[in-house]
């Protein structure tokens, strides 16, 4: 879920990577889960934010001519965004602890 803001946060899902990659690295290998999968889901969660990043519903609004507006985008796509980040962990709990799901991991343990 760290992705999740931190590319609502900076706009760049390559900038929350930087900056919560290593966490994640870390934060995985104490907790004995696999590193890459950490990684993969810090930056799957970040696909999610971007759809509540300023930028992207400024864009959004500019390209529809829908001035004025960005509220209003940003109510509507902020709780689908949270629900996609919600299956998103899901997924990511069951490739890191469900056997049979632990086997669509690259380089899993």
């Amino acid at each position: 879920m760290l992705g999740w803001p931190g590319v609502a946060m900076t706009g760049s899902d390559t900038a929350s990577n930087v900056l919560f990659g290593s966490l994640q690295k870390i934060s995985a290998e104490q907790l004995g889960v696999n590193p890459v999968l950490a990684a993969a889901a810090n930056s799957s969660g970040g696909v999610m934010g971007k759809m509540i990043d300023a930028q992207s519903i400024v864009v959004a609004s500019t390209a529809t001519r829908w001035y004025g507006h960005e509220g209003e985008i940003l109510r509507y796509v902020f709780f689908h965004s949270l629900a996609l980040a919600a299956l998103m962990g899901g997924l990511i709990m069951l490739q890191a602890y469900v056997p049979l799901f632990t086997l669509m991991v690259v380089g899993g343990h």
